[in-house]
């Protein structure tokens, strides 16, 4: 649970960005750690996480490491995945329209709602 208030979209879009890759990051190594333990014959995994963002400032939030004055209240917490970023994890941009989870976190008018139901559903 996170009791942090955001003070734009982007803040948010960072924040909740941050929060998932708190959860792959370690699976990631994890897996990698597995295959230490219990080398394969095959070449080491290489594994690298692609996350897809509509909100263009957070994704120059991401791209920056280094703090801004318009940033620089965000909680260190939220900044531990940057040293991923470009190297292990690739956040890309997914426009709008075409972003498939808006449908379950916001509301959503019926000319998008019904192509982003059928991408979701594979009709």
């Amino acid at each position: 649970m996170n009791s942090e208030l955001a003070l734009s979209t982007a803040e948010a879009e960072f924040m909740a960005l941050s929060i998932a890759l708190r959860e792959v990051i370690p699976l990631m190594t994890q897996m990698e750690e597995i295959h230490k333990v219990f080398p394969l014959h095959i070449d080491k995994p290489n594994f690298h996480c692609k996350v897809w963002e509509d909100n263009q400032s957070c994704i120059a939030m991401t791209r920056r490491h280094h703090f801004t004055p318009r940033t620089k209240h965000i909680a260190l917490k939220y900044y531990q995945f940057m040293s991923y970023v470009g190297t292990r994890i690739r956040i890309n941009y997914v426009h709008t329209e075409s972003q498939e989870a808006d449908i379950f976190t916001k509301p959503v008018k019926d000319h998008l709602f019904f192509p982003l139901r059928a991408m979701l559903m594979g009709w």
